[in-house]
């Protein structure tokens, strides 16, 4: 602590999470001490400029944490695993976003549009932050929840490629090049792979480029693959219904950043779709919603390259369709390395030392 005021330290703070958490900084509230960038390999040694001042990032190590309030980890899994404990033991309360804390008890499960308190009760020293996909549609349903109650969730994402990091990115970036200006690519079996088949190891399990992969993930329980399961079981905890019918489809699409998600939603009453619209438009949940009931069809829906950068969850094509009087369908766009990830890791490390 400096003065009166906390130290931040942000594990994994040169990958795509990482920047984008510290270009958040100077748009939030001075409360703040130092802000130390920690990250391992290549980035020890480098020099960022935070808040105007110039900052060179530390080790992770096991003397890393001395003297810092809280930690944000922005680093997979098996990183958290190793060196969330450690961060703990050092006196500091941590915000995860791994993944591998979730679920365990006296772990809150936090979004701060919903259950804020949350954040300041960590009997373990430990506070998770969802995936980029509950993320993106947790604030909808939460407000259409408290309205009409849910009894069922089906949703299918289309998750951009950042979702790999910086490698994802390069991925999308190198094979859509070596494909660019081949108009008769993609109009038989295997010509992308086999154009492809040079480009080295993908963080992907099929080309990315001018395809889509109904896989994100690793193989989970009952043919789903751990990304599927694990919004299932936010938004389960989140909307406090422990046995939530949720039915999840991760789609990688080829977009660098911005996860879009298809939502079908029903309750345990009808539903007005002008209805809906008031509710999601008038609640504190950092949704905006682009109401295509008009006319004109400018500017009616959210698409990810025209809400990238934004802090908002956008939604459109609200509508309830013939049929299915008790559901909502909606279409939502959030920057994933935005709300989808750092602004939630950033307001979260703001409740726990307010």
């Amino acid at each position: 602590m400096i003065g009166d005021k906390p130290t931040l330290a942000l594990v994994g703070a040169t990958g795509v999470v990482g920047l984008s958490l510290l270009s958040l900084l100077p748009t939030r509230d001075d409360i703040w001490g130092e802000i130390r960038p920690i990250a391992s390999g290549r980035s020890v040694g480098r020099r960022m400029t935070i808040l105007g001042q110039d900052v060179v990032v530390r080790e992770l190590d096991d003397n890393a944490f001395e003297g810092v309030d809280v930690v944000v980890m922005a680093v997979p899994a098996e990183v958290a695993a190793r060196w969330v404990p450690v961060a703990v033991a050092a006196g500091a309360v941590v915000i995860d976003s791994s993944g591998e804390f979730t679920g365990r008890e006296d772990v809150p499960l936090v979004v701060p549009e919903i259950n804020p308190d949350a954040a300041r009760y960590h009997p373990q020293g430990i506070v998770a932050s969802p995936s980029g996909p509950t993320l993106m549609m947790v604030g909808a349903l939460w407000s259409l929840h408290s309205a009409w109650q849910l009894t069922s969730v089906v949703a299918t994402t289309m998750q951009a490629v950042t979702d790999a990091g910086v490698a994802g990115a390069l991925r999308l970036y190198d094979e859509t090049m070596e494909l660019a200006g081949n108009q008769g690519v993609g109009q038989s079996p295997g010509d992308v792979r086999r154009m492809l088949s040079d480009l080295g190891t993908s963080p992907f399990p099929a080309p990315v480029a001018f395809n889509l992969i109904p896989w994100v993930g690793d193989p989970a329980e009952a043919g789903a693959t751990d990304s599927e399961t694990h919004v299932r079981d936010e938004l389960r905890s989140l909307m406090r219904v422990p046995h939530l019918p949720v039915a999840v489809t991760c789609v990688q699409v080829p977009v660098v950043r911005t996860h879009s998600v298809s939502v079908h939603a029903t309750f345990a009453t009808d539903v007005d779709r002008d209805d809906a619209v008031r509710v999601l438009t008038e609640s504190s949940n950092s949704v905006v919603v682009l109401d295509d009931s008009a006319e004109s069809l400018d500017d009616a829906w959210p698409t990810p390259v025209d809400v990238v950068g934004a802090d908002p969850v956008f939604a459109g094509r609200v509508r309830r369709l013939d049929g299915f009087p008790k559901a909502i369908e909606l279409f939502i766009c959030a920057d994933n390395l935005r709300k989808g990830s750092a602004l939630n890791l950033l307001q979260i490390a703001e409740l726990t030392v307010s």
